[in-house]
């Protein structure tokens, strides 16, 4: 088990299979010493966990556990795709995007919930630039997507 992995455990986490993309595109590309993770759902076992708005549907609190799942699932793509989380050297950049409903302004607080954990999983490789912007609406009525940009340690 890596150390990310050992990590995740410690904290009660693990990842699940990665969500099967939902479009024409794929999962993660690399780029150089870079990979780009396409924006991940709050979906677990196939099922997006809740629909709606954050501030309205769905509590502010509700939206930070969800962008937790996000970031699990954007991690679980990366895993298939490097075969080991660590070598992740360092997480680069975090986008948020929240389903808003009018007169909501407390995305960054939504989008803390996936940069909390990556900061817990990865330590200081964790801590990264982030966005967290509102948006009208998000494919599948979900409340919440999140990409990840990494740096990455190249193959041995």
């Amino acid at each position: 088990m890596s150390q990310v992995e050992s990590r995740l455990a410690e904290l009660g986490l693990c990842l699940p299979s990665p969500p099967p993309p939902a479009g024409s595109y794929v999962p993660v590309v690399i780029s150089g010493s870079l990979a780009f993770t396409s924006g991940q759902l709050p979906v677990q076992e196939g099922v997006l966990q809740v629909k709606g708005k954050i501030g309205r549907d769905v509590s502010l609190e509700q939206g930070a556990e969800l962008a937790r799942i996000c970031v699990l699932n954007a991690l679980a793509a990366l895993r298939q795709v490097l075969g080991d989380l660590d070598r992740v050297r360092q997480v680069v950049k975090l986008t948020g995007f929240v389903a808003s409903a009018p007169g909501f302004t407390e995305q960054p607080k939504v989008v803390n919930g996936a940069s909390d954990l990556l900061i817990r999983v990865f330590g200081e490789r964790g801590r990264h630039a982030r966005s967290a912007v509102g948006v009208a609406e998000l494919p599948l009525c979900a409340p919440v997507e999140i990409e990840l940009t990494v740096e990455i340690v190249p193959e041995r």
